[in-house]
């Protein structure tokens, strides 16, 4: 392993401790980390159907779906403003993640390069350069990561109507294996928009060097990818179970509900809690994210300049 581990942790947690304005770059780079992935709940299946009994009686399935049909008439419009509005929404915490992530690899290298503090403004000024192609290597990434899943994942799944599900089994291996792939694709990434804004490298350029600097050094990326991801993995359901918390009376009401007309009083109770928590949990978030990201930057630098030691232990000031 040719990164040293323990200097870069370290040196990560000094870096964000003392420079703070990384945390908003962190908040920022957030936005555009894929939200964490689905937990499946528990199964209450036996207790749905026993003896033949109908788990919905009374017709309550079709009442429930006339009362769906129903709101989505009336207010069909409003719902589409409301997808539309989603939707840009979307485009512009994409483009304030692209920004973050630049924002916190541009601090880290003028640090490490010997600045002795960093100003937001300057930073957002500096890292606009790099924009387009962040937003370039990300969508090219994610298109043909998206296209290769939809080639290997749609023909099972033909195979799985035709064959009564049981083609369907021979896709566990497959999504055993997009755990890793992903992981190495993560790797490479981190790398690769390292390079774009330490060596000013186009996309594909970019991609070509953090495949390179990735391959350099399998065990270290391998070893730093694990902590990083299962440490701030760990940390992000610590810092969640509040907003669950709060979830759960609203949870318990809706489904003792008989019907859609009205809104449960704990709704309001659950909406005052996460409002009150959500600024806590962004600023949090931020802060992983921002040391995450500055590990990475720091791995990038130990591993392109491996006999520059100095500047990586140089005590930044606030």
């Amino acid at each position: 392993m040719k990164i040293d581990l323990g200097k870069i942790l370290t040196r990560s947690w000094q870096i964000i401790w003392n420079h703070k304005v990384l945390w908003i770059f962190g908040i920022l780079a957030g936005f555009a980390n894929g939200g964490g992935g689905g937990n499946g709940g528990g199964n209450n299946g036996t207790q749905f159907e026993r003896n033949g009994t109908n788990p919905f009686p009374n017709g309550q399935v079709e009442r429930y779906t006339e009362q769906f049909n129903e709101f989505f008439q009336q207010y069909m419009l409003i719902i589409i403003a409301i997808c539309l509005f989603i939707f840009i929404l979307s485009l512009v915490f994409f483009a304030l993640g692209m920004m973050g992530r630049i924002g916190l690899l541009k601090g880290v290298y003028k640090l490490e390069q010997g600045a002795s503090s960093l100003m937001f403004a300057e930073l957002w000024s500096e890292s606009m350069p790099y924009f387009w192609r962040f937003v370039g290597l990300n969508l090219l990434v994610g298109l043909v990561v998206f296209v290769i899943v939809l080639v290997l994942v749609v023909p099972f799944v033909f195979l799985g109507v035709a064959t009564a599900g049981i083609a369907l089994v021979c896709l566990v291996p497959f999504l055993c294996l997009l755990v890793p792939i992903s992981w190495a694709v993560g790797v490479v990434m981190e790398q690769a928009q390292a390079a774009i804004v330490a060596e000013d490298l186009n996309v594909f350029d970019a991609l070509k060097r953090g495949w390179e600097i990735a391959k350099s050094d399998i065990g270290g990326m391998i070893v730093l990818a694990l902590v990083l991801g299962i440490g701030s993995a760990l940390i992000g359901v610590v810092l969640a179970l509040p907003m669950i918390a709060a979830m759960m009376p609203l949870i318990f009401s809706a489904a003792s509900m008989d019907s859609f007309s009205s809104i449960p009083p704990t709704a309001w109770i659950t909406v005052a809690c996460c409002v009150i928590y959500f600024p806590i949990l962004l600023v949090l978030n931020g802060v992983i994210v921002a040391y995450t990201k500055t590990a990475w930057a720091l791995s990038y630098l130990q591993l392109t300049n491996p006999k520059a030691e100095v500047p990586v232990f140089a005590e930044g000031n606030a």
